[in-house]
């Protein structure tokens, strides 16, 4: 009789939690929700973190808090976020700074697809390339041009190592056949404060982020960075039409929990972010913006994730390797 009894608690304690069940999933979430941003506050990240955490609050009940963990190029947040707890309540607001972390930053105790479990894409948004006024250069050709005639001389900010815009000038030089010199600031912030203040010439950037700067004449747009011109920046050219064909960067951003987080709780989670990147005021606010909303299921998502490290690791193949 013992025995059974031994054996009965046992099996319970080894039981898997209840809240895996779809039932007790209804209840999620019954208290705060920490939200990590690996980035510095103001970015696109960060501010769009805040935007749906504010209305998954207001769907919920319940507080989603915005916590910025940056460093390393988004590499402490994300480990962070690896290291919580599976059960919802530690999710990761992330970008493509992830997925080309994977070949990027082998040193890395995580692996994307392995310790992460994707929830939702939330938007894209092109990207700028812009210079300070005291370059001599008023299109990209030109910029194109003048760096050619001083290999290695002139510089470019990015917000770190791995970031959207660390990549995106990458595969810049790389299709541009130039040599421009990478400066790593610690977030967007000082990376544009940077280029702004004359210490850097280029960065590329958010058009949501940048786009002000550049109506304040602080700094020159010379292209953008997506298929088709963008509709906050009409004048500037894209980068395909100023002479590089091919040539596509964006900046997008989604949700990822940790690895073994409860399915019914990625799933409530994914059907509450399509709600909310379908609502007109918030579609309407990011077209201003230059942000375009995504929508996918949590698998559609791991496939597209899946498809762009593959995307950002043959670029960084082709880092320190000299202008053709």
């Amino acid at each position: 009789m013992r025995l059974r009894t031994a054996l009965a608690l046992a099996a319970i304690v080894a039981a898997p939690p209840l809240l895996a069940t779809p039932g007790l999933a209804q209840d999620y979430p019954s208290r705060p929700v920490k939200v990590i941003v690996p980035f510095g506050a103001g970015g696109p990240a960060d501010v769009t973190a805040r935007q749906i955490g504010n209305i998954l609050q207001e769907s919920f009940g319940q507080p989603f808090v915005v916590e910025n963990r940056t460093g390393a190029g988004g590499v402490i947040g994300t480990q962070e976020a690896v290291k919580s707890p599976p059960d919802g309540y530690t999710l990761l607001m992330m970008s493509n700074t992830q997925t080309a972390n994977e070949s990027l930053v082998p040193q890395r105790k995580y692996e994307l697809m392995r310790d992460l479990a994707p929830i939702a894409p939330v938007n894209y948004s092109d990207l700028v390339i812009v210079v300070h006024p005291s370059v001599q250069a008023k299109t990209l050709p030109e910029f194109i041009a003048l760096a050619k005639s001083q290999p290695a001389k002139l510089n470019y900010a990015s917000s770190g190592q791995g970031t959207p815009y660390h990549m995106a000038g990458e595969l810049f030089k790389a299709m541009a056949g130039i040599d421009v010199l990478h400066v790593p600031y610690r977030n967007s912030g000082e990376a544009r404060s940077g280029v702004i203040g004359g210490q850097v010439q280029m960065m590329i950037d958010a058009v949501p982020a940048m786009a002000p700067n550049v109506a304040e004449n602080q700094v020159r747009a010379l292209a953008t960075t997506g298929k088709t011109r963008s509709t906050v920046l009409p004048n500037a050219p894209t980068v395909i039409e100023a002479g590089i064909p091919g040539y596509e960067a964006t900046i997008w951003l989604g949700l990822m929990a940790p690895a073994g987080t409860p399915k019914p709780i990625i799933d409530k989670l994914n059907a509450a972010v399509k709600a909310i990147v379908k609502r007109p005021d918030i579609v309407k606010l990011w077209t201003q913006q230059g942000a375009v909303p995504m929508s996918m299921t949590p698998e559609e998502f791991d496939k597209f994730l899946r498809g762009d490290i593959v995307k950002w690791a043959e670029v960084v193949k082709k880092f320190d390797k000299p202008p053709q």
